[in-house]
């Protein structure tokens, strides 16, 4: 039962599904922080995130960091929009930890976007440079390889967005 009103707001999607347009859209009402695992990865990590490997040890070594932080602005009553990818039942029971320590609300939101539209997002989120990653296709179908979407049984809090 949440204690305070603070949320934690968490994504799940595949790679350019529109998980952190959405993370920004939530960071812009009151009371919101957002917390972004690539732009932490790219300064902690530079030049260093070139596999699925490199990626998981990296992450692991991020949510490790930042677990008791996000807690402690949780329980001070600041929701945050994880923009930390909830893609793996192992990713969402790390970030159930953080919402029931907390004693706070959560809000999954499960973002459903075809593989055909989140690669057209992502060639045009590569051609701009603005990305702290370029992703190829081949490790996009890589890291969906891995995808599992939240079922039912999981228990959280869904909202679903359908493209």
């Amino acid at each position: 039962m949440p204690t305070n009103a603070a949320t934690l707001h968490l994504v799940c999607g595949k790679i350019a599904a529109g998980k952190s347009t959405l993370i920004r859209k939530l960071g812009s009402m009151p009371g919101v922080i957002v917390v972004g695992e690539d732009q932490w990865l790219a300064r902690l990590y530079p030049d260093t995130q070139n596999s699925l490997e490199d990626y998981a040890r990296n992450a692991a070594r991020l949510r490790a960091a930042m677990g008791p932080h996000l807690i402690a602005l949780l329980r001070a009553g600041l929701s945050v929009a994880l923009d930390f990818p909830a893609n793996t039942p192992a990713s969402r029971r790390w970030m159930r930890g953080l919402f029931e320590q907390a004693g706070v609300a959560h809000q999954l939101h499960v973002l459903d976007v075809t593989d055909a539209v989140c690669k057209a997002r992502l060639r045009e989120r590569n051609a701009t440079g603005e990305h702290e990653f370029t992703v190829t296709d081949a490790q996009f179908d890589q890291f969906a390889s891995h995808f599992v979407p939240p079922t039912e049984d999981e228990g959280f809090d869904v909202v679903l967005h359908r493209d």
